[in-house]
């Protein structure tokens, strides 16, 4: 038989897609590469699912990276105060945490990905799994079909005048997103932006990063320096691991962070232990630590008293004043020293890491080329996209995955 629509990809884009044009008494066919739907969703927000962000729409909007102007139409007819009462509805019980982050009340991204799953079956949609697409059929500047191969690899056709390309970026590509997408629009004539990692951990050359493995650092000012300009400022969670600076708020700084590496830039961040004080109102407060300290206890100590352990050899070795040494040697300019660290300890950037620990991808298909209405090709008609595959991004917080849910609920209308 015929399929009205053939969606690719049953991710969060894909899902809400395929059940909206099946909601209209579409025919639906859903096709996913992998063994379940839902692989990204079920580990986004380390396993809990971050599915929207409560800000007011305006607010939302600002914390779109890249075409913003193009998602508003989207996520005015499917805002994230919508995208709430969806999976309320699905009876997705949700609260709001820190941040105005959407996160399922039970604490697991299973219970969004399933709510989605039953969804599109309650619809009606037809979900066939380990279905590669090989490629997309057109005749005549129209969709005619796809080409596929089976879960028992046996190549195969299905017929459709609708194609719905949700097949997700190059991010955490054992989900299944590896691109695929990319390569159907390229080869019907749409220009992808060139694709790199957004979101994504950041890699330092500060000669004491191994002392600093596994710290997570709560409430501390982060400046992003290209070519020693100020580009970002952010606030938040700091952390550092074996794939580099991580956390919030290197995640966020990350998006700029990247292209500027791309384009051989020099990249450093600047980190404010104590962001709540002034130099001034912190020199204070470590002459008051010293002055209720023992002549013979050591620096290290003093330290101790005001940043994490983890933190107290990579600032003594900063400062340039062994961690042994007491603290009733440190003179006033050594005091000034330590001060100017922790109110600015620089890490300079070596590069980023790779799609794998990347949570989304920037890049895609050229929005200009794109319906912002419809989400419809430009250039064949019947072909629509939705989700990470266009070249939209925003920052972490649930904001990406609304633009999966707007995006794909627009494109699932089939709006001509």
């Amino acid at each position: 038989m015929a399929y009205d629509v053939i969606v690719i990809g049953a991710g969060a884009a894909g899902l809400i897609a395929a059940g909206t044009a099946a909601m209209s008494g579409r025919s639906v066919l859903l096709m996913e590469k992998m063994e379940k739907a839902g692989r990204k969703i079920r580990i986004t927000g380390k396993g809990r699912c971050n599915l929207t962000n409560a800000r007011p729409a305006e607010e939302f909007i600002e914390k779109v990276r890249t075409n913003q102007d193009f998602f508003s139409v989207a996520f005015a007819e499917f805002n994230n105060r919508a995208t709430i009462r969806f999976f309320e509805r699905l009876g997705v019980k949700l609260e709001i945490e820190r941040g105005e982050r959407v996160f399922p009340k039970s604490g697991k991204a299973w219970d969004i990905a399933n709510a989605l799953v039953d969804f599109c079956e309650d619809k009606g949609v037809k979900i066939v799994y380990k279905t590669q697409v090989t490629a997309i059929e057109t005749m005549a500047g129209k969709v005619t079909g796809v080409r596929y191969r089976n879960s028992r690899g046996f190549e195969r056709r299905e017929e459709t005048s609708n194609v719905i390309i949700a097949t997700g970026g190059v991010s955490y590509p054992s989900t299944g997103s590896t691109g695929d997408g990319y390569n159907f629009a390229a080869d019907l004539g749409h220009n992808i932006e060139p694709v790199r990692p957004s979101l994504t951990p950041l890699v330092t050359s500060h000669p004491q990063k191994e002392y600093l493995n596994g710290l997570l650092l709560k409430n501390v000012g982060a400046k992003l320096y290209v070519d020693n300009e100020l580009v970002q400022e952010e606030f938040g969670e700091l952390g550092f691991s074996e794939r580099g600076i991580e956390g919030a708020v290197a995640l966020r700084l990350s998006r700029d962070a990247v292209d500027a590496i791309i384009d051989q830039k020099r990249v450093k961040i600047i980190v404010d232990l104590k962001p709540a004080l002034d130099e001034e109102t912190l020199l204070a407060r470590i002459n008051r630590e010293i002055a209720e300290m023992q002549p013979s206890e050591f620096f290290s100590e003093l330290l101790r008293k005001l940043v994490p352990k983890q933190m107290v050899v990579p600032l003594a070795k900063e400062v340039d004043f062994h961690s042994k040494t007491y603290v009733s040697k440190l003179t006033d300019a050594e005091k000034m020293r330590l001060v100017k660290i922790l109110k600015g300890m620089a890490f300079p950037i070596s590069d980023y890491a790779p799609f794998q620990f990347a949570i989304v991808t920037a890049g895609g298909v050229d929005c200009s080329e794109v319906n912002k209405y419809t989400m419809e090709s430009n250039l064949v008609k019947g072909l629509y996209f939705a989700g990470e595959v266009l070249d939209i991004d925003a920052n972490t917080g649930g904001y990406n995955m609304q633009i999966a849910f707007s995006t794909g609920r627009l494109a699932g209308q089939l709006k001509k």
